[in-house]
């Protein structure tokens, strides 16, 4: 052997595998679990996220996240989900133009096309005066609440089939609030 050789060698013996897991190991601080342990964990973990899920979409304040929080944005909740608007049948009506447009009649394809565009416009024409309408109607009821975003959260509420909506409508169709 050269004298390179003999200046690398370690002058120890090569460690146990079992030591040199021991010496790896980083987290030292977490404490060491069991199967059953993860499995209880996990399991409680899921029980948690689904009671959250539940208060959430039946509306419970604490489990809101900030954007749906606040007296000013239940009642806008309550406002769009007490009416109908044609936003909220938006995606059926697409899917029913969908439909037409398979027809070989360039006619009907035409007018379900048209009819699509119509409604799309419909849509936001309305959406901006309902926007307008629930910010007036929020500076009045609610003066010490910030208004900035709450016309555009109404207006996607709106935009939503009413199934879908989350948190889950409080009121029906026609009530007053």
């Amino acid at each position: 052997m050269t004298e390179e050789t003999s200046a690398n060698k370690k002058n120890r013996p090569t460690p146990k595998r079992k030591e040199a897991e021991a010496a790896r190991k980083v987290n030292a601080l977490a404490p060491a679990t069991t199967k059953e342990g993860r499995k209880r964990q996990k399991e409680l973990s899921r029980s948690a996220r689904a009671e959250a899920r539940v208060a959430y979409m039946r509306g419970d304040e604490n489990a809101l996240p900030v954007r749906d929080r606040g007296p000013a944005k239940r009642w806008v909740r309550n406002y769009v989900d007490s009416r109908r608007t044609i936003g909220e049948y938006f995606m059926p009506l697409i899917f029913a133009v969908l439909i037409l447009t398979v027809i070989p009649n360039k006619y009907v394809q035409l007018a379900a096309i048209f009819f699509m565009y119509a409604v799309m416009l419909y849509t936001f024409v309305a959406g901006f005066i309902m926007t307008r309408k629930i910010r007036k109607e929020v500076e009045l009821r609610f003066p010490h609440e910030p208004t900035k975003g709450v016309g555009l959260y109404g207006f996607l509420r709106s935009t939503q089939m009413r199934r879908m909506r989350a948190p889950s409508p409080q009121v029906k169709r026609g009530d007053s609030f």
